[in-house]
């Protein structure tokens, strides 16, 4: 089991309850593959340093989990097919 780090952004232009509802299904997603010691931290609306698919803000979530490979690739997978996740990066925490 690795502990992974995933910080991504949502787009700025969903309402609160949308970017919750974001944030819930990317957490199941990480529950239904296998990841264990969740831990979700919304840091709300910024700015980004240079625009993405015409975006100038959107909303920051960290999430930290442990699991084996395949829950961060199918988080990945699923992250690639929403429209409401501009931008999205994994690392493996050490």
């Amino acid at each position: 089991m690795q502990n992974y780090e995933v910080m991504y952004i949502i787009r700025p232009d969903l309402e609160e309850e949308a970017v919750q509802g974001v944030v819930e299904r990317m957490s199941e997603v990480v529950r239904n593959t296998g990841g264990s010691d969740l831990k979700v931290e919304t840091m709300g609306k910024r700015r980004l340093a240079y625009e993405v698919r015409k975006f100038k803000d959107g909303y920051y979530v960290l999430m930290n989990f442990t699991g084996e490979a395949a829950v961060p690739a199918e988080l990945e997978r699923i992250m690639k097919i929403s429209d409401s996740v501009i931008r999205f990066l994994t690392t493996r925490a050490e």
